[in-house]
């Protein structure tokens, strides 16, 4: 299986701009999916804040064009440094407009109060085996779960996921450098993460039918361990507009939430590259 070397990340750096390679290449066209776009807006503005003793509690991007696969730029701005809370945003430009951007914030952690607050109840099945996964071209991990069952399909999302009366689960895990020559933070592997929630809760018995135009995840803590767990919570739709929610867990148990929304496309138009391995 393949260790994160530097000539598969996404991104290469060249001067002040992050090119891609083709593993960043999306199911919608000749563009960069938007699982990458996630993660390195998250990357952006994680290496903005540098403030002691805060953490990610929130986390929207918004994917505003088609990014192409050319070199692109980032640009990020701190909008508020408080003693409890930091507000940045980051964009992402390419020919000269805005592709992509993001808006973060960053709480202080300190005490807990005392007290329990309702909460639904919702569990994952547990975290696959990947020992024996073989050498794969895939861009990252992706074990798919439906019908009720606790094993996963590596890939499998049409076949686990186009059962309507079906619960809902992923275990991601990212197997390659965001950046070449840059650490992937527990942040980074959320921001990743957080574009499956749209294919997660979009995806019925007519297949994917839904391209995301944004995603937001908020957290309770940093993400612990390799693996990011995404539970599929709600769809609702009507006249091609969808808007779909999922808990995010890593391998305690969840540390909080996630919604897309999405517009329809025609039944021929989500065409995943050979190499993103899903089915």
């Amino acid at each position: 299986m393949s260790t994160g070397a530097e000539s598969d990340a996404f991104f290469t750096v060249e001067g002040n701009s992050y090119v891609p390679g083709p593993l960043a290449q999306g199911p919608w066209g000749s563009t960069v999916s938007g699982h990458i776009m996630g993660g390195l807006l998250g990357w952006a503005v994680e290496r903005a804040q540098t403030e002691p003793g805060l953490q990610p509690a929130r986390l929207t991007v918004d994917l505003l064009r088609p990014t192409f696969m050319e070199p692109v730029h980032l640009r990020t701005t701190v909008q508020r440094q408080g003693k409890r809370i930091t507000v940045i945003d980051a964009e992402v430009l390419q020919r000269d407009a805005v592709v992509s951007r993001a808006s973060a914030v960053f709480l202080r952690r300190g005490d807990h109060p005392e007290g329990v607050v309702w909460s639904a109840p919702v569990s994952m099945p547990p975290i696959p085996d990947d020992s024996e996964v073989p050498e794969v071209e895939m861009p990252f991990l992706l074990w798919a779960y439906g019908s009720g069952g606790t094993k996963g399909v590596l890939g499998g999302t049409s076949a686990e996921w186009e059962q309507g009366h079906a619960p809902k689960f992923a275990w991601v895990k990212e197997i390659r450098q965001l950046i070449a020559g840059q650490e992937v933070t527990p942040f980074t592997r959320l921001a990743l993460a957080g574009d499956v929630t749209s294919a997660l809760t979009h995806w019925g018995t007519g297949g994917l039918r839904y391209i995301n135009a944004d995603f937001t995840v908020s957290l309770s803590r940093q993400p612990d361990g390799d693996y990011i767990g995404l539970a599929a919570q709600s769809h609702h739709s009507d006249a091609g507009v969808a808007s779909g929610a999922a808990t995010l867990f890593d391998r305690h148990g969840p540390i909080g939430s996630s919604i897309a929304i999405a517009l329809a496309q025609p039944a021929d138009a989500f065409r995943p590259p050979r190499h993103i391995g899903l089915r």
